[in-house]
């Protein structure tokens, strides 16, 4: 039995998790313990923390964990947990779905994103009355280690090139070291391409040429912009899942927000989040569960008949999850 520590948090995070857990408790033969927890907006409100120790505790002493979304309280919970349970990558799919509105056929790439520094350390001070400071840190040690995982994510999945991303030519200290680490790791990766773009270049490439992608590995910054720029090739970010990679555990999450404009009304779009628990399925080694329930989402839309009114259906949440359980 898998412990599954559970965070809806807030909007339409509760919405879409209620999705999620309703498809996860439908697959045969796995067992889940659902575990809930408190964090965001709401949890800050009645408890005057958004994010309880109790909470990362539970997040910590998980096989996994899923997170729904939260609203303003986001960089002290979901950047806090990344830090808190060293959770070092941070895995965003970009996917061509059937009847999503994406502007490409065929798209099926991985941007990989350093999920522990960077400009997310979140150390900024005033310098002037007319301006402020943000420190960027770039070290070797997690240049390598992300590089590293985005080399063997392609080798697992079949894939053949990495392409780095960084901004060297401007940026010549901190993001030279991480164009010296990528070419000093791909150099232990005979079978596997390499290749580096400037971000600004590659902003430009993912609209003209994004099927020449395999697998982006980029800092943390530029990784959070390009993905979502991903997300718009696709469909939107109700199509986008992710995964927080550690060497213990994994957290997994919509990219979407808690989009408060909509939660209550039942017609948030669940694909991200149920795609978000197949990700975990994945990273817990059940590889089959995780094929059959993405194959069941792409059956849904295929079908075209229940589909939430982001993607031009007239079908609430639930109708839409519903129809996931029928396809499994």
């Amino acid at each position: 039995m898998y412990e599954i520590a559970v965070i809806p948090g807030d909007g339409i995070g509760k919405e879409v998790m209620e999705a999620a857990l309703t498809v996860l408790k439908a697959l045969p033969d796995i067992e889940f313990n659902f575990t809930f927890a408190e964090a965001g907006d709401e949890c800050l409100s009645k408890t005057g923390t958004a994010l309880p120790d109790e909470t990362i505790e539970l997040a910590k002493n998980s096989d996994a964990c899923l997170f729904g979304a939260v609203g303003e309280t986001a960089a002290d919970v979901i950047v806090r947990l990344r830090q808190e349970l060293r959770l070092f990558a941070n895995l965003r799919p970009v996917k061509s779905y059937p009847n999503t509105n994406a502007l490409f056929d065929g798209l099926d790439f991985m941007i990989v994103r350093e999920n522990t520094e960077g400009m997310y350390i979140a150390k900024e001070e005033e310098y002037t009355e007319e301006g402020a400071v943000a420190k960027r840190i770039i070290t070797k040690s997690a240049s390598e280690r992300i590089i590293d995982y985005a080399f063997q994510y392609a080798r697992n999945t079949n894939r053949s090139k990495v392409t780095g991303v960084h901004k060297a030519n401007v940026l010549k200290k901190t993001d030279g070291l991480f164009k010296e680490a990528l070419y000093e790791v791909a150099s232990r990766y005979d079978d596997i391409d390499v290749e580096d773009f400037y971000v600004d270049a590659t902003a430009m490439y993912l609209i003209t040429r994004p099927q020449s992608f395999e697998v982006i590995v980029t800092t943390n910054l530029f990784g959070d912009i390009l993905s979502d720029e991903g997300a718009g090739l696709v469909g939107g970010l109700g199509m986008i899942p992710s995964g927080n990679i550690g060497e213990d555990t994994g957290l997994f999450e919509p990219v979407h927000g808690s989009a408060p404009d909509i939660a209550g009304q039942g017609i948030a779009n669940p694909f991200a989040m149920i795609l978000s628990a197949a990700m975990m399925l994945d990273f817990l080694h059940e590889h089959e569960s995780a094929q059959k329930l993405s194959s069941a989402v792409v059956k849904v839309l295929e079908e075209a008949k229940t589909l939430t009114p982001d993607l031009g259906g007239e079908a609430s949440t639930m109708e839409v999850t519903e129809a996931v359980k029928n396809a499994l």
